[in-house]
């Protein structure tokens, strides 16, 4: 089985309202993206919160640490904005070595026609029949592991750290 964990993020159509200085309320759940998917493995969903990732802190990440370590599965995905995906990745990286845990997002409102959080979700759960124990990042029909990636603002893409 996998475990979904949430943190909320673009995925889930979450934007930040400059006005009142603050992330909204998500208007999209990851069930409503999973439903749409045919032939997915058993998976159970926990929201561990709801945040633009801009606003998530080292308390937050301690949360989701917590949430794996309370969790039976070896294979769980983090649903995260894209903002600060690779510091989580990180810092999951340093605590756990005993599963595989891939975080996904999306770049395009999980609430608009054209987004990509379908197709992220769909990739990253095919991910687990290819990976082995680890932390990483998988977006756009790519993986990344978690100490060999970066973000390219320009191009608004994740890509492999260039030695």
């Amino acid at each position: 089985m996998i475990k979904i964990l949430t943190t909320g993020g673009t995925i889930e159509g979450l934007e930040y309202d400059k006005f009142n200085q603050a992330p909204s309320r998500a208007p999209v759940t990851i069930l409503k993206h999973l439903q749409s998917i045919e032939n997915l493995p058993s998976y159970s969903i926990k929201e561990i919160f709801s945040k633009d990732s801009r606003f998530i802190t080292e308390g937050d990440r301690k949360l989701i640490l917590q949430e794996i370590n309370n969790t039976d599965s070896q294979r769980i995905l983090i649903t995260h904005g894209t903002y600060s995906m690779i510091e989580t990745a990180q810092y999951l990286a340093k605590s756990e070595r005993n599963r595989t845990i891939i975080l996904t997002g999306a770049f395009i409102l999980g609430n608009k026609l054209n987004t990509d959080a379908k197709a992220n979700l769909h990739y990253a759960i095919n991910q687990f029949n290819e990976l082995e124990v680890g932390v990483f990042i998988a977006i756009h029909n790519e993986t990344f592991h978690w100490n060999n990636v970066v973000k390219n603002e320009f191009k608004n893409r994740f890509e492999t750290v260039t030695k």
